[in-house]
């Protein structure tokens, strides 16, 4: 079996990432727009990428690769800069980012929740509040209704795993608090919101809505691919608190309806209905496989390489994440994240020659290719990222992109690996045979 025809071929970003306008056109400030001293460098995010006042150019070099669809995220500061208050000039910055990708034909797939609270959210309570529920959903509704009319896709939230588990328990993440009793709260408030926000989706939109969640996917490969094996690992995937939180704690109750032993006291029945509200696609965004991240007695790293921010590369664990996915929830899968971060830099003849990112791609699309053979259905694959942005606290050190970015004069340029995975789509995965 090969790809289909309309296989979603794309990548990804975040507004927070890339956008820069940190006040600009009736904008307020973000959990992010003011994190400061907890960024590497003293950087922030005010300029980012600039790419709100450059992203007709940025879809420009899109449409030069090929891609297929785009995966960004909406700006929820950008859109509600106050409780209640619609800013025109939010909206009508993203009506127009979408209607230039459509003129590309570049399918837009939105996310409605990429972390970047508004700071006023936040202040009353942001995740921890009950009252976060309601404002999400107005968010929502004034966000469906501006841009259902030419986007299908739609993913409520990011990496709950993260926004949760690390912005209010480790505190490592904006806004960086350390509420290891509001925790489950927190938990509930997010799943109780994307359930709210499915069925919003669903009543409102102006076409028919494809649905899902992007999920930070930390996944086991298995020793052996025998009955133990694979079951050992699955059950390790979705029942060990590894990296953010286990995969089953985050979306059990949202795809089959059931909450672990940790959050029943805590989820009642008709929660569990409104978080269960039927979903058309689970998101995965896959970096390295959780084996790697405790360096388990029998996977060996040493010859494993590693990517500049330590994390292992290991392609096979893009296959076991889909498959495991897939087989514990029957829904279709979408990549919405994979990628590597790497050191570029621009050469003295004009090009970025990021070999590594080259072997990165064939590596772990090999096992997007097996998934796809043996007839999973995976809708599309997002790489991670479009281009060189903001890493959140570790500033600009880290460099996820297919296309370079010079921050202090913002020039794009299409590395290596962005012209290899043209290639690739050029040839709807073929070359990848």
């Amino acid at each position: 079996m090969s790809f289909s025809k309309d296989f979603l071929w794309g990548a990804a970003s975040a507004a927070a990432q890339i956008e820069g306008a940190w006040d600009e056109d009736g904008k307020c400030p973000s959990i992010w727009d003011v994190a400061g001293k907890h960024i590497k460098n003293g950087q922030d995010c005010h300029t980012a990428c600039d790419h709100y006042h450059r992203y007709k150019e940025d879809v420009a070099l899109m449409k030069e690769m090929g891609l297929k669809s785009y995966r960004f995220s909406i700006s929820w500061p950008r859109i509600m800069p106050e409780k209640g208050k619609v800013n025109p000039k939010g909206i009508e910055f993203y009506k127009s980012l979408v209607a230039e990708l459509k003129a590309a034909g570049i399918e837009p797939l939105v996310t409605l929740y990429h972390w970047d609270m508004p700071l006023w959210a936040d202040r009353e309570g942001g995740w921890k509040s009950t009252k976060i529920i309601e404002y999400y959903l107005e968010y929502v509704k004034v966000v469906v209704e501006a841009l259902s009319g030419d986007v299908r896709y739609w993913m409520t939230v990011n990496e709950p795993q993260v926004f949760i588990m690390s912005a209010y328990v480790i505190g490592n993440f904006a806004p960086f608090e350390h509420a290891v009793f509001s925790y489950k709260n927190c938990l509930r408030h997010m799943l109780l919101a994307h359930g709210k926000a499915v069925r919003l989706i669903r009543e409102t939109a102006k076409q028919k809505p494809i649905i899902g969640l992007a999920m930070a996917a930390t996944t086991y490969i298995p020793d052996s691919e025998d009955e133990v094996g694979l079951r050992d690992a699955a059950q390790k995937s979705f029942e060990s608190a590894v990296g953010e939180g286990s995969n089953g704690l985050y979306c059990d109750p949202i795809a089959l309806g059931k909450a672990s032993k940790m959050l029943r006291r805590k989820l009642s029945a008709e929660d569990l209905k409104t978080i269960s509200e039927p979903i058309d696609f689970i998101g995965v965004n896959v970096y390295q496989p959780s084996n790697g991240m405790i360096n388990k007695k029998g996977y060996d790293t040493s010859t494993l390489p590693k990517t500049m921010m330590g994390w292992v590369i290991d392609g096979r664990c893009l296959y076991w994440t889909i498959r495991q996915y897939y087989e514990r929830y029957h829904l279709p899968i979408m990549v919405t994240e994979n990628g590597m971060a790497n050191p570029d830099t621009v050469g003295a003849d004009g090009k970025v020659h990021d070999d590594i990112r080259v072997k990165f791609l064939d590596d772990f699309l090999s096992g997007l290719r097996r998934a796809v053979d043996e007839g999973i259905p995976v809708l599309g694959y997002q790489h991670w990222s479009i281009m060189d942005n903001f890493e959140w606290c570790e500033g600009y050190g880290p460099r996820f992109g297919l296309i370079h970015v010079d921050y202090k004069t913002q020039k794009r340029t299409i590395k290596d690996s962005g012209r290899h995975y043209a290639e690739i789509i050029r040839t709807n995965g073929e070359n990848l045979y």
